[in-house]
């Protein structure tokens, strides 16, 4: 067992066959005890070649316990429990074809039959005639078209099977079939749990089933007839089922028209309706809401009654979503198999973690596995099976680790209720919108003026630090340091031009005699080169002894020129001493 380093070691790679030969999804695969003593077991239902070796394989830690053939593609595979006796051992329930085959101690216990469909009246009378040699294949071939047209009841297998043969092959399947009636069976397309009357971990579950005839069945645990039906406007391809079906259900399906339908049990209708801007490829509750992924590379959360409340991009296509969940942690996520080998781990929209696989996942399953609780079970599109252990001191933040807006932003604010004061300021502001309005307008253009006016001013009288020449642009700042009586003064001037030096330029200074007394009140300024800055230094003493400050005029004077060209204030700060003679 090694850890793994692609997630910051929170996981540990427990084992990795890259040949064992599974081929399923995530719907074929559950965890389970079957045996009463604690340690769960891997149930997987194998699609095989997809024409034969399909199989309900149990595997225990990495070896194959046990293995049964299955005579159709499996649809889904769940462990419930059927019955209340001891020791509390589990049945697993495998969809397949039109049948549910109910294992229980790992061997066939009962197998379930989705009822007959209506037959066309139509359909039937036309076969009636072909068995009385009253009308050719073709002629049988061309009234099941017109059958198929206008007919509100869809042709049975058999005729669509007819409809698709070559003229030459005609003849010898109607020989065939003939005699036989005729049925209409629909397949199941989903397969779920629902609790009986307790929400307990190991109370008896009645089975949930969507058909490709655009109906939703639940089954008793025990004598396994229909407890209700309830329709949909189109086939299921996923569902989520919870609740208890003796107090209060919510079913969640995912249909193949690209909406989210959810059915109660008050109703065998839908009750609410989500539309989907693509096709939904993953389905699964997380507390209390319903994580979406799509073929638009999106995952997207709603709330129990169909209301979106966020959506994040994905950096690449879904293949397969699960739920994670650590009850003794009190932690919900949702794992997303993606088409660039990686497996990313979300709460809400948030980006917790990514896995690295070295190959596409097709199936995920996070549970008990053996004696661990932590275990994630992965599937590869080459058939491989990797399972990993998540270490007990893995922690999760909540902050997103994905580029975007900042999770504060989407905390909704307390916004208080409207008081009397807020609607009565409210009909003033209606009332008088536009009067405000040009008020508002009025006082901001005073105020811009205003402003216009004290710039042009400083500009002209050159009071700003920085110099409106084109010719000569200079920037100064001015640095005292000192407690007093003698301060250091030093100006730092500063060319602003792209190339052009600046030469013979003066500096001079105005100040209280009384109060101050300078060594240098007037010096030159050398060759100013563009962007150098050039600190320029002279000495202040203060001779009063009032404790009394006052500010000192600089001016940057241009030789010739009695204008200056740029101007600066110091405050000068009150000396803390007297000079000593």
């Amino acid at each position: 067992m090694s850890e793994s380093s692609c997630d910051g070691g929170r996981w540990l790679d427990a084992h990795y066959d890259p040949v064992a030969g599974l081929y399923t999804f995530s719907s074929c695969v559950d965890l389970a005890d079957l045996s009463g003593d604690g340690e769960s077991r891997l149930l997987v239902g194998d699609l095989g070649s997809g024409s034969s070796g399909m199989k309900l394989k149990v595997f225990r830690g990495t070896a194959l316990l046990s293995e049964s053939t299955l005579l159709d593609l499996p649809t889904g595979l769940v462990a419930f429990f059927m019955d209340l006796h001891e020791p509390r051992i589990p049945a697993v329930a495998v969809a397949s074809g039109p049948c549910v085959y109910v294992y229980k101690n790992l061997r066939p216990y009962f197998k379930f039959t989705l009822p007959g469909l209506e037959v066309n009246t139509l359909e039937q009378d036309v076969w009636q005639q072909a068995r009385e040699g009253h009308i050719d294949p073709v002629t049988l071939k061309e009234m099941l078209e017109g059958v198929r047209e206008k007919a509100d009841v869809p042709l049975s297998v058999r005729s669509l099977r007819f409809l698709s043969l070559e003229t030459s092959d005609m003849d010898e399947f109607v020989q065939l079939h003939k005699q036989q009636p005729i049925r209409r069976q629909t397949v199941i397309t989903c397969i779920g749990t629902l609790k009986k009357s307790t929400a307990d971990e190991d109370g008896v579950s009645c089975l949930v089933i969507g058909t490709e005839s655009s109906d939703v069945y639940v089954l008793d645990p025990e004598a396994f007839i229909i407890l209700s039906k309830m329709s949909l406007p189109a086939p299921p391809t996923m569902m989520d089922v919870t609740g208890q079906f003796d107090v209060e259900f919510r079913v969640t399906v995912a249909c193949r028209n690209g909406n989210i339908y959810i059915l109660r049990r008050d109703s065998d209708k839908p009750k609410y309706c989500v539309e989907l801007s693509s096709h939904p490829v993953g389905l699964v509750r997380v507390g209390k809401s319903v994580v979406v992924g799509c073929t638009d590379e999106s995952l997207q959360g709603f709330t129990q009654k169909g209301k979106r409340l966020w959506r994040t991009i994905l950096p690449a296509p879904i293949t397969t979503m699960a739920a994670m969940d650590l009850p003794t942690r009190g932690f919900q996520a949702v794992l997303v198999g993606l088409a660039n080998c990686d497996v990313q781990l979300y709460r809400d929209k948030n980006l917790l973690s990514t896995i690295k696989t070295p190959d596409v996942v097709t199936s995920i399953c996070f549970g008990r596995y053996g004696r661990e609780d932590g275990t994630l079970i992965m599937t590869t599109k080459g058939g491989g099976m990797m399972v990993k252990i998540l270490k007990r001191t893995a922690t999760f933040d909540d902050r997103d680790s994905a580029p975007g807006p900042p999770l504060a932003q989407g905390v909704r604010l307390n916004v208080p209720k409207k008081t009397k004061l807020y609607v009565d300021q409210t009909l003033r502001e209606r009332e008088n919108g536009v009067a405000m309005h040009r008020a508002f307008q009025m006082d901001l253009s005073r105020m811009r003026l205003a402003a216009a006016k004290a710039y042009v001013k400083a500009l002209e009288s050159s009071l700003a630090p920085v110099s409106s020449s084109l010719s000569e642009p200079l920037k100064m700042n001015a640095v005292v340091q000192g407690l007093g009586p003698s301060f250091k003064l030093t100006l730092n001037v500063q060319n602003t031009a792209a190339c052009r030096p600046v030469m013979n330029l003066a500096v001079s200074f105005l100040y209280d005699e009384s109060l101050y007394r300078m060594r240098n009140p007037y010096m030159r300024i050398p060759l100013l080169v563009p962007g150098l800055v050039y600190p320029v230094e002279t000495f202040v003493e203060c001779t009063s002894d009032k404790g009394i400050s006052d500010i000192i005029k600089v001016f940057v004077l241009h030789e010739g020129k009695s204008r200056p060209l740029l101007t600066a204030h110091i405050n000068m700060p009150v000396s803390e001493g007297l000079t000593l003679h």
